[in-house]
């Protein structure tokens, strides 16, 4: 299967053999692989093998095939390192603090904690606001 690709992009480099990683699986859409800079022992990283940059470009089926990579995994790490909890993340821009432009799934083991920020707290929004990008949305969908 062919799959587009970006000869500086470092996922693609990985996906063509370019570049070692400890590879957890492939398939024919993805491969599954350990994060060099985890933030818990165990962070893997599903990547789709097409470089598309974020959600909204890559084709619908081979992010499907990117998730069932990322829960398999998530399966493995719950089975072998029995954390407290996992994350799955899924970045799309700078703004979100995607750091590789090619659509990628971390899955993150977490323990109660590990100090790691990802969480927020729950103030609970203006209805009218809520509302109102509800109808920008729905507008579009």
């Amino acid at each position: 299967m062919s799959h587009p690709t970006d000869a500086d992009c470092i996922f693609c480099k990985i996906v063509a053999g370019q570049i070692p990683c400890f590879k957890l699986l492939e398939d024919e859409r993805t491969i599954a692989f350990m994060d060099i800079n985890p933030v818990n022992p165990g962070h893997a990283l599903a990547v789709a093998k097409g470089h598309w940059p974020t959600v909204d470009v890559i084709p619908t089926e081979v992010l499907g095939a990117v998730a069932a990579t990322a829960q398999r995994v998530a399966k493995a790490v719950i089975t072998a390192l029995e954390p407290g909890g996992v994350n799955l993340l899924q970045a799309n821009g700078p703004g979100a603090g995607q750091s590789v432009p090619h659509l990628h799934i971390h899955v993150m083991p977490r323990r109660p904690g590990d100090a790691v920020a990802l969480n927020w707290d729950y103030v609970p929004g203006d209805r009218a606001e809520i509302e109102a990008v509800y109808r920008r949305l729905k507008a579009v969908l």
